[in-house]
């Protein structure tokens, strides 16, 4: 009976720290909308996993709370990435999966998941991330 708790346990919290993530999201854009946050938190991850390619993604989905690093994964072709999209095909990839209005927004939202995951991840992980982008991506780091 004690795993059959432990797994439950595990699974609540997984999903309580994913609504603390969404709920930080709509609040960093100015919204409490949480399903507009998950659709920008997904694109977002997607966009930056097929960037940064298997190795990066790999390192920085060890760091990601359970049901988040199931979305990072969700779809996830390794043998495709990295794909080597300029700041502006990166935005606009965001743009589109994530169905916003414009670049400007998609702009705004990367950087809210960028403060988050910074926020959010051990030390060091962000910098693997830096280290394979482009230094234009600075801007949305």
């Amino acid at each position: 009976m004690g795993l059959m708790t432990h797994h439950v346990s595990v699974i609540d919290r997984t999903v309580s720290k994913t609504h603390e993530w969404l709920e930080r999201l709509s609040g960093e854009m100015g919204s409490e909308d949480r399903q507009h946050a998950y659709v920008v938190l997904r694109a977002v991850l997607h966009a930056l996993r097929d960037r940064v390619g298997p190795e990066v993604s790999v390192h920085l989905a060890a760091q990601l709370p359970l049901l988040i690093r199931g979305i990072f994964y969700e779809g996830w072709d390794p043998g495709s990435t990295p794909q080597k999209l300029t700041l502006d095909e990166f935005v606009v990839r965001v743009e589109r999966e994530a169905n916003l209005k414009s670049s400007a927004e998609a702009a705004t939202a990367t950087r809210a998941v960028m403060q988050c995951l910074w926020e959010e991840l051990a030390p060091g992980t962000m910098d693997h991330v830096i280290a394979v982008l482009p230094a234009e991506f600075a801007v949305v780091l």
